[in-house]
């Protein structure tokens, strides 16, 4: 199976076979059943996407309630750390935070179940972030945790000193 295991439950990696010839690449992307046999059987509702320069950390952002999103996460172009950290109630691994470098090289994608917050900071000159979510966006609905939250003390692999992050995302909550 082309799945990575992650050390917190539900949370999973993909890394496709990707087929090179003389006329480039070519890999399937997305497939329900391939997912499917992993016990994932979420029906995506709405694509996303968004371009930034080096330093740009978006994030950490979820959806609460009946407007939670399950999210399948990659990178068309450039390299991205992608962050996400565990905010599920009763869950032996709330709090705990999950890295991993995806790129249009590695062309990993990782699975991100309802009940995490989510968030990447661009470690190229640009990055084209895409991804599916299993719910609509919803204003009311949506919540955040300041990415530099130092009870998380999460390792960007980023001078902190040196990112760009918008107004909304700097005055996020500490978890």
């Amino acid at each position: 199976m082309p799945f990575i295991e992650t050390p917190i439950s539900g949370l999973l990696v993909f890394e496709p076979k990707v087929f090179y010839d003389d006329r480039g690449y070519f890999f399937e992307s997305f497939n329900a059943r391939t997912w499917q046999e992993v016990g994932v059987d979420t029906p995506f509702v709405q694509d996303n996407q968004s371009r930034s320069t080096v330093g740009v950390l978006r994030g950490l952002h979820f959806q609460t309630g009946e407007m939670a999103q399950a999210k399948l996460v990659r990178v068309i172009e450039g390299e991205v750390l992608d962050v996400v950290v565990d905010i599920r109630e009763g869950s032996p691994t709330y709090g705990q935070w999950y890295s991993i470098r995806l790129s249009n090289e590695n062309k990993r994608q990782m699975y991100v179940p309802r009940g995490f917050a989510h968030g990447y900071v661009v470690l190229s000159d640009t990055a084209e972030f895409a991804y599916k979510c299993d719910n609509y966006y919803s204003k009311a609905h949506e919540g955040g945790i300041k990415f530099d939250d130092p009870n998380l003390a999460i390792d960007w692999e980023f001078d902190l000193a040196q990112v760009i992050v918008s107004e909304k995302d700097l005055i996020l909550p500490y978890l």
